[in-house]
């Protein structure tokens, strides 16, 4: 079976290689998708990409395959999953073609 990101080699992915796949995969599906900028302002441990169709919301923490999450992301995490929204932490767009299907 042919994937997207066939010639991907997960054990040297970096947190920046994955926001590209799960973007760029998502974008092929009709997802509209932003990443969100970290700074002074911004809400402490928010995803790294948000994405939004037909109405789903999905936020989406990138992380490479050994990656865990802060605290504040843990936080964010579980603040998403009480008001009913999906939080996924992606190490590859596999993870997120897992919640879309």
């Amino acid at each position: 079976m042919v994937t997207l990101f066939e010639d991907h080699d997960t054990r040297k992915l970096t947190e920046k290689d994955v926001k590209r796949q799960v973007r760029d995969y998502l974008r092929i599906r009709g997802w509209f998708v932003f990443h969100v900028w970290q700074g002074g302002m911004s809400f402490k441990g928010i995803s790294d990409l948000i994405a939004i169709k037909n109405g789903k919301v999905l936020f989406i923490e990138c992380k490479s395959p050994k990656g865990q999450l802060r605290l504040d992301q843990k936080k964010f995490k579980e603040s998403i999953e009480a008001s009913g929204g999906i939080y996924v932490v992606a190490r590859g767009y596999e993870d997120v073609e897992e919640v879309i299907k």
